[in-house]
């Protein structure tokens, strides 16, 4: 199972999304998408929260409401996280996430600790985490078919976009086939 929050409208239409256990944590390291973005509380257990962002965003581009509505419901779903102030908690692009067969359940390092980010968490906000639980939603989403239709729509859009560069090409070839006939 899966749980779906809306972030504040201010910061746009995103969806926050975190698993119920660490077996849906695992599905969803395993299924995520280049768009998401990972929240963890920094050497403490916690949830594994992501945000989608939309595509052509990265993690620059999240904005100080989003990061704060993520980083808020890390804090508060964390049993150590949420009983202590000053907590780190990290986030890194979902594609920075390394799985290997020799981790337990839930757990996950990175490919390259220069692109995990930390952001300081003082304390819960409970208007934050109140607003957040509101939007609840409770799903249980086949994660891998999921995945396996966005990488069939990417692979449309490329053989598109590769489809409109040849015709493209084959006119400003046969323009200049054109030009050279009229010059003879």
């Amino acid at each position: 199972m899966v749980y779906y929050f809306k972030a504040r409208p201010e910061v746009g239409d995103y969806t926050i999304f975190m698993g119920v256990d660490k077996y849906e944590n695992d599905e969803l390291i395993k299924y995520g998408f280049p768009e998401d973005l990972w929240f963890h509380v920094d050497k403490m257990s916690s949830a594994h929260v992501y945000v989608r962002l939309h595509k052509g965003q990265t993690i620059s581009d999240i904005s100080e409401g989003l990061l704060e509505d993520c980083a808020q419901l890390v804090k508060a779903n964390s049993i150590q996280g949420s009983k202590v102030k000053n907590i780190d908690v990290v986030y890194t692009p979902w594609s920075n996430l390394k799985k290997t067969t020799s981790m337990d359940t839930g757990q996950v390092s990175f490919h390259n600790s220069k692109m995990v980010r930390t952001v300081r968490v003082e304390r819960r906000i409970n208007e934050i985490v109140n607003r957040l639980n509101r939007t609840k939603v409770e799903r249980t989403p086949d994660l891998r078919v999921e995945r396996e239709a966005a990488n069939a729509v990417e692979r449309a859009e490329r053989k598109l976009h590769l489809r409109e560069k040849i015709l493209r090409d084959q006119n400003t070839f046969a323009d200049m086939l054109a030009k050279l006939a009229t010059n003879v």
